[in-house]
């Protein structure tokens, strides 16, 4: 389960790859493949086409949910109903709601760390470095932690 920074952070650093070797198929409200296919730049890959991709239409937003992006919102509707293991978020406040709500998180940084622990890429700092050329910011100690964590 994903929501849309996630992937348009991917896949602005080219490794939107990443989600279909690690954690096989991955679910996504429509309105979270629409936010991507605006946000993204021409050369991104176009998520419509890959297979690994499983868009759900239909989706009830949770009326019990607090203020959040529509994004966001399907998302996490759509975590509950379908009950799944792992939610892709990078938003804090939509982190600490899916925590509350009983969903495992992990976000970008998360995907990066484990890509390094799988031996599917060699280092995270190079990606880090180049999300935060592209406008992402990271909480200092956030980023510690996980350099840290990748023996970096």
């Amino acid at each position: 389960m994903t929501n849309t920074t996630p992937l348009i952070t991917l896949a602005g650093i080219e490794l939107l790859d990443l989600l279909p070797r690690l954690y096989g198929e991955i679910w996504a409200p429509r309105i979270v493949l629409d936010e991507y296919q605006v946000k993204t730049r021409p050369h991104e890959p176009d998520l419509a086409r890959v297979s690994w991709l499983r868009v759900v239409d239909d989706i009830v937003i949770d009326p019990a949910l607090p203020l959040l992006d529509a994004g966001e919102a399907a998302a996490l509707s759509l975590a509950q109903a379908a009950g799944a293991r792992l939610i892709l978020l990078d938003e804090r406040k939509a982190r600490r709601i899916a925590t509350h709500l009983g969903l495992l998180v992990a976000g970008t940084l998360a995907v990066l760390l484990r890509a390094k622990q799988h031996g599917v890429i060699t280092a995270v700092r190079p990606y880090i470095t180049q999300m935060q050329s592209q406008g992402r910011r990271f909480h200092p100690d956030l980023l510690a932690r996980l350099l840290e964590d990748a023996g970096e």
